[in-house]
């Protein structure tokens, strides 16, 4: 692990992780994602971000360069289901797009708790819906998000793959695969995470579900099925307290016989790849997703148009 990744572990250990163990209003956390990624993080040079519309809802398409023509990446944001924003995790999907040389589109969704489950999961949905109906072919587009967004992005695979229209591939940075909270790691890593308690989890995901059963496939994609999936990658860190929600949807997936990547970074915070500048692990993660990327779009299509 890089020196400078070392010092931001440390500084959350002593300054953020303490602040969220104790945090109860959704108002304080949108408020602390936002001041941070204006005063720490910026967006790729060369990068530009246009406004969009989908379904009713803003987006964001992000690109740098020329990208791909006809292609993107569709990418959820991570927040606890409860924060977060398109463009808050611009610097993070600027630089993919810079790397990757394709469009990334960051739908918003509606939050919780003035939004509660599936709320989320259908504007998801919708978003893809009304991508498609501008022209864009499932085969072209990828699915990604982090944390909480690859919950979505899953739960929306498992229903394109069930449905037979399955994207090119899909990959999720620190994935929030299981609300039930019965990965092991989420108590064998509450003292390793440098950022996240673990006994919050239960509290975070009734902010989403409302009393709705945590093991419903389409709140917890682990539970959901994925016939015929596309290539995955999912990148998560050793010590986080979600390891154990990527390593269990990489068995599910690899038994289902699903060409599945999954790295472990050492000692990395959750979601580290959002800290582009900031660490160079940041920056090499970015650099296997958009590696992935070109590797899933020029890859021959896995069935015709007739089949």
């Amino acid at each position: 692990m890089s020196l400078r990744a070392r010092l931001l572990t440390l500084a959350l250990r002593l300054f953020t992780k303490p602040k969220l163990a104790k945090m109860t209003d959704p108002a304080e956390l949108r408020e602390a994602m936002e001041r941070f990624t204006r005063i720490a993080l910026r967006p790729a040079p060369g990068s530009v971000a246009m406004p969009l519309d989908l379904a009713g809802r803003p987006a964001l398409s992000i690109r740098a360069g020329i990208p791909r023509e006809g292609a993107a990446v569709v990418h959820f944001h991570g927040g606890v289901f409860i924060a977060g924003s398109p463009r808050e995790h611009l610097p993070m999907l600027s630089r993919l797009a810079k790397l990757a040389q394709v469009t990334v589109i960051a739908p918003s969704y509606s939050l919780a708790p003035e939004h509660p489950f599936p709320a989320a999961l259908r504007d998801a949905e919708a978003a893809w819906e009304a991508l498609l109906a501008q022209g864009y072919r499932p085969e072209n587009l990828i699915l990604s998000g982090d944390s909480a967004g690859a919950a979505l992005a899953f739960a929306l695979l498992s229903k394109l793959c069930v449905q037979g229209t399955p994207p090119a591939g899909a990959f999720a940075f620190s994935p929030w695969f299981d609300l039930t909270g019965s990965s092991p790691s989420v108590h064998q890593n509450a003292q390793s995470d440098p950022m996240l308690a673990g006994h919050r989890l239960p509290d975070a995901a009734q902010f989403y579900l409302q009393g709705h059963p945590a093991d419903d496939p389409e709140a917890s994609p682990i539970f959901a099925a994925f016939p015929d999936c596309p290539p995955v990658l999912l990148q998560t860190s050793e010590t986080e307290i979600l390891t154990d929600d990527a390593l269990r949807m990489e068995e599910k997936l690899r038994k289902a016989g699903t060409e599945v990547t999954v790295q472990l970074w050492p000692g990395v915070p959750h979601a580290w790849q959002m800290m582009d500048g900031l660490i160079p692990e940041a920056r090499d993660a970015l650099r296997d997703a958009a590696r992935f990327v070109t590797r899933v779009l020029t890859a021959p299509p896995q069935r015709s148009d007739d089949s």
